[in-house]
């Protein structure tokens, strides 16, 4: 029995779309969006002209525009990845992406597949859809597994900061400077509003509430109670900052001994499919 290579040409469709997404955004908004980039994208676009108030203006909208786009059909489902990821596209440039994308798989289904057009073009729809998801979903896992591991260096700059009697505002300043996106970005926004009169707690505190970290939580909390009550900043962040490596060496310690039995449950799970796949191959009857 010969088997269908259409299943391969699917699977080929589908990572050349994501692939072929990937390069858009790259891109539309340059190289500077990318994590792995040394200068983060804050002063990457100070650096090229901007005005600094239309960057942070700039950068706010996109942070913030996902969420508010939630009554829009469907796109409820990608709204808060698509936050956490802080994808620069609109809601409706995705949308329309998913499109585009829809079409670009169906010219490839039509050239490499016998499919019939109806099942094509749901295919299609679904490749569209189901890659701007999947990609979303990777940059978010992506930026906030980097936000988890930058939180605790930052917060220990801050605490330096604070000892050689820098005031708070001027510690977030030097993390924007010092550290690396996507952190540098976020404090960025925030040592930006705080120079504008907000007041730095409550950016503090919408920032955790936008990406639903517990850790930034705690930071906001530290410095709204500091600013009402008084006491040593610096020691209380000093002690967050070792509570938050602690959380991350026991969260890191559970994941590598549960590796083996994940990996052991996917295998069990999958090995009869292959089973019968092969079974199947070799006799048909």
């Amino acid at each position: 029995m010969e088997l269908s290579a259409e299943p391969i040409i699917y699977g080929l469709i589908f990572v050349g779309v994501i692939v072929l997404v990937e390069g858009i955004y790259l891109v539309t908004f340059g190289k500077s969006i990318n994590l792995n980039n040394r200068v983060n994208r804050r002063l990457d676009m100070l650096d090229k002209g901007g005005n600094r108030e239309q960057v942070l203006e700039q950068l706010r909208k996109e942070m913030q525009q996902h969420m508010k786009s939630r009554s829009i059909p469907l796109y409820s489902l990608l709204a808060e990845k698509a936050q956490k990821a802080a994808i620069a596209f609109t809601p409706q440039q995705l949308i329309m992406l998913m499109g585009g994308l829809a079409v670009v798989a169906f010219i490839g289904l039509s050239i490499g597949t016998t499919t019939d057009p109806a099942l094509r073009a749901a295919l299609s729809v679904g490749i569209g859809i189901g890659a701007v998801y999947f990609w979303v979903n990777k940059k978010a896992k992506t930026r906030m597994a980097l936000l988890e591991e930058q939180l605790p260096d930052a917060v220990e700059l801050m605490v330096r900061s604070l000892r050689v009697r820098h005031p708070f505002s001027s510690a977030v300043q030097i993390v924007a400077k010092e550290i690396e996106d996507p952190l540098a970005t976020e404090m960025g926004i925030i040592a930006d509003e705080s120079s504008y009169g907000r007041d730095i707690g409550d950016a503090l505190k919408e920032m955790a509430e936008r990406l639903d970290m517990q850790d930034l939580r705690f930071l906001a909390v530290a410095v709204t109670i500091q600013q009402q009550s008084g006491g040593n900043l610096a020691e209380i962040l000093a002690g967050l900052a070792q509570v938050i490596r602690a959380r991350f060496r026991l969260f890191r310690r559970v994941k590598a001994i549960t590796a083996e039995a994940q990996w052991s449950g996917k295998f069990l799970s999958g090995f009869p499919l292959f089973c019968l796949i092969g079974m199947l191959a070799k006799d048909p009857t």
